[in-house]
């Protein structure tokens, strides 16, 4: 199973990976090869022939497409991911179509993983094919009360069955940190399954939402792309001081990230 190569539980790009076409043209380089990854990750789902192995490849493939297109990575913390002996929850927030592609070539490789998804990318075209065949949670983001039903019931099943749930709890991608939107939904699957927790802070504008194609925005290769997860925790009691620990700890990471950029 492709994985990537980390220096002392870091991984960070290898600045000889951009290439001098991409350098020029970098939309339109990451773009086609992006759309020639997807397309083919589709073909294989529709036989019944994309895995886990494969789901790897593809994503290992975006994230040198991007590196290659001067999308410069940094990974840190992938230790606690590793150290676990249990299933969990991964808890982060969510800024773009980035971290969708990419986060599976970071955990696959240490544990089984799938999402929590809205309905709509079940019924996207092409990507659809790939979705399902990841055994991802699908909710509507229209009924709270089904969408709640949904995650724990089937993020139990993911679970029992040795399956890694990763979680972005704000309803809408954005650029910015909102805590007031960042909902208890991952603490409560994790109490619920009686399994821990390992926050995420993510900084992936990068790749921005697009005008009128959100998936679609502009790679801005001088932002550097960012993950960072955090020490796992077990919920107790009702699960206040977790959910604030993981606001704590992606408010904490945003605001020294955007400190390093200024």
């Amino acid at each position: 199973m492709k994985q990537l190569q980390y220096s002392n539980k870091v991984y960070r790009t290898d600045p000889k990976t951009a290439s001098f076409f991409s350098k020029t043209f970098t939309g339109l380089t990451f773009y086609s090869k992006f759309l020639t990854i997807v397309y083919s990750a589709s073909h294989k789902a529709k036989r019944g022939k994309y895995g886990y192995p494969e789901w790897c490849q593809s994503c290992f493939n975006v994230l040198r497409a991007l590196e290659r297109a001067r999308v410069n990575f940094e990974i840190t913390g992938i230790n606690y991911l590793e150290q676990l002996e249990t299933p969990c929850v991964v808890i982060g927030n969510h800024m773009s179509m980035l971290e969708t592609v990419v986060l599976p070539i970071i955990i696959q490789p240490v544990r089984n993983v799938t999402f929590i998804v809205k309905q709509s990318l079940l019924d996207y075209p092409v990507f659809k094919h790939v979705m399902r065949s990841r055994d991802p949670i699908a909710v509507s983001r229209i009924n709270p009360r089904q969408d709640l039903k949904a995650v724990l019931e089937g993020g139990m099943d993911r679970l029992k069955r040795g399956i890694s749930v990763i979680v972005f709890p704000q309803t809408t991608r954005t650029n910015s940190f909102d805590p007031t939107k960042f909902s208890t939904l991952g603490v409560k699957l994790a109490q619920r399954a009686n399994v821990p927790i390992v926050p995420l802070a993510l900084l992936t504008d990068a790749w921005r939402n697009g005008k009128y194609f959100k998936d679609f925005g502009k790679i801005d290769a001088t932002k550097d792309v960012k993950f960072a997860f955090g020490k796992p925790t077990w919920v107790q009691g009702r699960g206040n001081d977790e959910h604030q620990a993981i606001i704590d700890f992606i408010s904490g990471k945003m605001q020294e990230w955007e400190e390093n950029r200024a």
